[in-house]
């Protein structure tokens, strides 16, 4: 099954993907400029590797969660999905990416830390499952 996931936020989304059930690859991110061109974007996307699920990061905790779900879910329904869509905690997920990644390269906002984020909730989606 080729799986997808993405952690929304508000000027990047990390995107990752799995095409054998195993191995999780980071993805460009992709730069948002405006919630339309960013849902479209992610639509290529998904359209380009077949996905046939989609597993998008959740904030479960914290005091911004509820808005950040409600935003997330927003975007969540622009995309033209005719596949499974499943939320997944996404809690730490963006400062364990940076650990990961430390002295590896620069932290710049390219959204490489966004798609480890991506790679990370994906990971946790398939250890769940199994």
């Amino acid at each position: 099954m080729k799986l997808a996931s993405i952690d929304v936020g508000l000027k990047r989304i990390g995107v990752a993907i799995c095409l054998d059930g195993k191995v999780v690859l980071p993805q460009n991110a992709i730069l948002r400029k405006n919630r339309k061109q960013a849902a479209r974007d992610v639509n290529r996307f998904l359209n380009e590797w077949d996905i046939e699920t989609l597993v998008v990061g959740l904030p479960k905790d914290g005091s911004s969660a509820e808005e950040m779900q409600r935003r997330i879910e927003h975007f969540v329904s622009l995309l033209e999905l005719k596949i499974p869509v499943i939320y997944q905690d996404e809690q730490g997920s963006s400062l364990e990416a940076q650990e990961l990644t430390a002295g590896q390269f620069r932290h710049k906002k390219d959204g490489r830390i966004d798609s480890i984020a991506a790679k990370l909730i994906l990971e946790r989606y398939l250890e769940k499952s199994t």
